[in-house]
């Protein structure tokens, strides 16, 4: 079943270029575009929702950060092979990839902690994340580089994760370090604005 439908995702993105061409570059960058919103979202975003972004990205990020740590320990216990080394022939592989663990999936942990924690808190926001989480695990079977239930496993851990730093107390503490890293922040851009802007004389 896992193997049958992983060769159904794969086979269609081997006939249907316009499909897999850019799912595929949304795969390979996928790290880099999470990252960056997240980032952008704790810098730039301004107004009253600034203190509410700030401390959703923060929880965000360490929902990521304790889905993929219980993620490798995972890895290291089940030491289950990817799809393109178990069945080199069987599958068509799409990008270069190191022959590790599979299960879970890193990618899909991450992205569904980092959804899940964002739609605790902003639904609409979160929602298009969780979409684009499922997107990119969903690309991840079709490349050969995941089971279907390594994705699944990814997700679960992450949303878990998510769900985890959402509890009251632990919460509190998340809010208090992004309230403190946002100041601190705003304190260095003040200084620096400061510096830079010209002197009158």
């Amino acid at each position: 079943m896992d193997l049958s439908l992983l060769q159904r995702l794969n086979d269609f993105f081997a006939g249907h270029d316009a499909v897999e061409d850019p799912l595929v570059a949304y795969a390979n960058a996928s790290e880099l575009l999470f990252l960056a919103m997240l980032v952008l979202a704790f810098v730039l975003i301004a107004g009253p929702a600034r203190r509410a972004t700030r401390r959703a990205v923060v929880a965000a990020g360490l929902s990521a950060a304790v889905g993929l740590a219980v993620a490798q320990v995972v890895s290291r216990l089940v030491d289950r092979p990817r799809p393109f080394v178990s069945h080199p022939h069987a599958v068509h592989l799409f990008a270069h990839h190191a022959a590790d663990a599979g299960f879970p999936s890193d990618h899909t942990t991450a992205a569904f902690a980092i959804g899940v924690a964002l739609v605790l808190r902003f639904r609409t926001w979160g929602t298009v994340v969780l979409v684009l989480a499922t997107l990119l695990a969903f690309t991840r079977v079709a490349m050969a580089i995941h089971y279907p239930t390594d994705v699944l496993g990814g997700a679960a851990i992450g949303g878990l994760s998510a769900l985890v730093l959402y509890l009251p107390a632990v919460r509190a503490l998340l809010n208090r370090l992004a309230d403190g890293s946002g100041a601190l922040l705003d304190a260095v851009v003040r200084a620096t604005v400061g510096r830079l802007a010209p002197t009158r004389t």
